[in-house]
This record gives C-alpha cells, sequence and structure tokens, in this order.
C-alpha cells in the first residue's frame, strides 16, 4: 500500500490554529456543546432504517450500553443518500453542532482527523484487543500510534453475475471474464433493451472512487501518481462501458451499491458490488440465483480488490468525549466476549462482512458461515489480494471523482483528465501538512 510520508499536524492545532479552512470545504469550529441529553450517534442504518437485521443490531447495542451506564446514547437515523454523498455531517461540524458519534469510511477520515475532530480511542483499549485487529482493517485508522476509529467490518468488491441469464446463455462457470475486455464483450451479450450487460457506480462521491480504485491499481497507477497509463487506462475503461451502451448511467434504487433493485431486479445481468450485497439480496431477494467472481484485468495486470468497511468514531469536541470514546470501544474494541460476539453477529447476521479482529473473524468461520456459496468465494478467491480503501484528503478525493465523472459521463479524454487531476494532485500535495495519506 502507498503511503506519503508527511509531517502530522495536531488535530486540536488544526483548528486553534484557524488554518483548517485550507484543507476543507468548510473549516470546523472548535465549540463544545454543552450537554443538554444523551450523547448522539449519527448513522445511516437505525431507527429509521429499512433493513430490520441492522436496525435490531443497533438498537439492541444503545440498549445494552443504556441499561449499564449514567450518560445514555441516542440513535439519529440520516438516510444513506445524505450520509454518503450529502454534507449534512460536514456542515453540522463546521457550526460546531456535530454529534458525539458517527461513523465514517477510511476514504473520509482525514477529513474530520485533520479537522481536530477524532478522539483518540487507543487510551481506552487493552493491549490484547489491540493486538487482535488485523493491521490491515486498523491502517488507515491510525496516526502516530493513536487509534481514531473502531473498525465494525470489512468489505471486498466484486463482480456479481446472474446464473439463471448465464445458463440461459449457455455460458458456464469456467467461462466468467477475467479480462477488461472480455467483461465489455459478455456484457454486449447480454445488454437488451431492458437490460444492461454490466454496471457499475456513476453518481459522484466517495463511494463511487472506492469502486473505482481496484481498477486504478490493477494496472500499477497509484492515487498520489495520478498522471498515469494505468489512471488512463482505468479511466477510459468505465468511460467504454457507458459509450458502448453496455452499463447504465444511472442505477435504480439508492445506487450502485443496492444490489437488490439492479441486479436483483434484472435490471443488470452483472454488477460490481461490495460483500454487503450477499445479505441484502439474502434478505431482499431470496430467489436470485447468483454468483460472484474476481474483478477482471487490464493486459498485464494484477489482481487486487478494494477493501472497505466503516469505522465508529467518537468527537473529541464534543461535551463527552471520554464517553462516546469509551463507548466505540466498549461496542466493538474489547476482549470481552460480548464485543466479540458482536462483531460477529454484525458481519454474520446483520450483514455479510469479514471481521476486522481475529478473534471475530475466527469464530464466524468455525460457525460455518463461510463454508460454502459465495462467502466461501469471497473469503478465498476475491479477499486475498485485496488492499484498504485508502484515505485521502477531500481534495485529493475530489480531483479524482472530477476525472471519474468527466470522462465516464461526459466523454472527456481520459489522457487529457488523468493529466488535469495529476497536476491538481501533485500541487495540493506540495504543501499538504495533515495526517500520512495512507
Amino acid at each position: 500500500m502507498s503511503r506519503l510520508l508527511m509531517p502530522d499536524i495536531r488535530r486540536r492545532s488544526l483548528v486553534k490554529a484557524g488554518i483548517a479552512s485550507a484543507l476543507f470545504p468548510m473549516p470546523f469550529v472548535s465549540r463544545a456543546r454543552a450537554q443538554s441529553g444523551p450523547m448522539k450517534f449519527w448513522q445511516f442504518t437505525a431507527p429509521g432504517g429499512s433493513n430490520p437485521a441492522r436496525v435490531k443490531w443497533f438498537t439492541d447495542l444503545v440498549d445494552a450500553w443504556n441499561a449499564d451506564h449514567e450518560i445514555k446514547v441516542e440513535l439519529e437515523y440520516i438516510p444513506v443518500a445524505q450520509y454518503l454523498n450529502g454534507t449534512k455531517l460536514q456542515t453540522a461540524f463546521a457550526a460546531g453542532e456535530g454529534p458525539d458519534i458517527f461513523v465514517i469510511s477510511p476514504g473520509d477520515f482525514l477529513r474530520y482527523y485533520n479537522g481536530g475532530v477524532l478522539m483518540d480511542l487507543a487510551p481506552f483499549m487493552s493491549d490484547e484487543a489491540k493486538a487482535d485487529f488485523y493491521d490491515s482493517a486498523m491502517a488507515t485508522r491510525v496516526v502516530d500510534g493513536g487509534i481514531f476509529g473502531m473498525p465494525m467490518e470489512i468489505e471486498p468488491m466484486a463482480m456479481y453475475y446472474n446464473k439463471a441469464m448465464f445458463a440461459e446463455a449457455g455460458i458456464g462457470e469456467d467461462q466468467l471474464p477475467t479480462t477488461w475486455d472480455g467483461l465489455i464483450e459478455l456484457a454486449r451479450e447480454f445488454t437488451t433493451a431492458e437490460r444492461y450487460g454490466v454496471l457499475f457506480s456513476t453518481e459522484p462521491g466517495y463511494y463511487q472512487n472506492f469502486t473505482w480504485y481496484p481498477f486504478l491499481w490493477q494496472g500499477g497507477g497509484e492515487i498520489t501518481d495520478f498522471n498515469s497509463d494505468a489512471a488512463v487506462q482505468a479511466l477510459g475503461f468505465w468511460k467504454r462501458a457507458i459509450d458502448e451502451g453496455v452499463a447504465p448511467r444511472k442505477a435504480l434504487g439508492y445506487g450502485a451499491n443496492d444490489p437488490v433493485a439492479n441486479i436483483g431486479s434484472g435490471f443488470c445481468a452483472m454488477q460490481n458490488v461490495g460483500i454487503w450485497g450477499v445479505s441484502a439480496l439474502r434478505d431482499n431477494a431470496p430467489d436470485l440465483d447468483y454468483g460472484v467472481f474476481r474483478l477482471p484485468l487490464p493486459p498485464g495486470g494484477e489482481y487486487t480488490t478494494d477493501l472497505g468497511g466503516w469505522a465508529f468514531v467518537a468527537n473529541s469536541q464534543g461535551p463527552t468525549p471520554e464517553a462516546a470514546a469509551e463507548f466505540c470501544v466498549w461496542a466493538l474494541g474489547t476482549m470481552e466476549d460480548e464485543s466479540i460476539e458482536r462483531m460477529v453477529e454484525w458481519c454474520t447476521v446483520a450483514k455479510s462482512d469479514l471481521a476486522p479482529r481475529r478473534s471475530a473473524q475466527e469464530r464466524a468461520v468455525a460457525n460455518g458461515f463461510f463454508d460454502e456459496g459465495v462467502m466461501k468465494v469471497f473469503l478465498e478467491e476475491i479477499f486475498p489480494g485485496g488492499r484498504g480503501e485508502p484515505r485521502v484528503p477531500p481534495q485529493v478525493y475530489k480531483a479524482v471523482s472530477d476525472a471519474i465523472q468527466a470522462c465516464q459521463l461526459g466523454g472527456a479524454d481520459p489522457a487529457e483528465q488523468a493529466a488535469q487531476a495529476g497536476k491538481q494532485i501533485e500541487a495540493f500535495l506540495a504543501g499538504y501538512t495533515g495526517a500520512p495519506i495512507v
């Protein structure tokens, strides 16, 4: 994994020096709220979410905490579209009214760490618990030995395919595409007036970047060296899928991370989506006969995939930051059996993920969750060789996002966009002084 070493500026000093505006579209305000009730926990699952198992997991979690702690926690549901691609969270922190506890992905970690609002959780963890987390899962949450997020899952990306459609076309499992050209050719065969052959993310945001990174990496490219042949060919591949009409310009449902509304409805024959799709289809499209396979490769490419996953984080500027940090660790990061089992239940019952800590993953394997079917494929074929979702400042993310959008939907030239984004990233990094990009 690439690592650009940069001098660190302590979180609080960024805000106090008044230079957070140089690192963020909106500066965060260092102003503690007065405690006026329970700690607010913002996330996109409960209590208003549509998945009963996930809602129950979050509800049970908070109920268990509240039963034994003086400072209570209250769930506050933010719809997926607002949480992933909206500005509600950033706006709240810019106004000094951020939640006490929230969830973030590695892709947006530096916005909040550099903004001075993430609490170090390491002092609340035992050494044994710290060692229980896989380095690959924790790396993007660590700065100078501090732990600024408690991972709850590992989510590799793959290609899903409709087995019935493949069987009808006479395509067996030994004929699954392994190259970009092969994927496009197969997608062309499946594309009709009512159906697309393949689906990639088309909505700008951290999720789209996350799903596109493996195609950059497969050709040897890196975000911090963006003006490269690898970036050009990856931008060109996604552009080609749209230009040739084998992929839609807009996904159904809540987006390209929604397998039920897309491959589950027959809208596409293949879909680029993560491991969470297994539980989504299990719960909402149980009759769909589908399989998964590795992301295909460019000429001379080397396989990898992106390993995503959300983490609990605590607001260091809130009225009770220590209690918020204690909650995050209590929930997912102690060696108590209930903490380990809670993660197992999240990854195998509420969702379908790999666990980010050894004890939980070993228990999930022992329980038989990865013994067969698509979860076995994810564990044995898709997950190995993956790399963690990178953490980058918002300005770097935006340069990459603009390049993807310009090529994929705007018809722009990939070489020109790679060069333009590369210059923007290089210029920004020349003066960047936040936490290391990982």
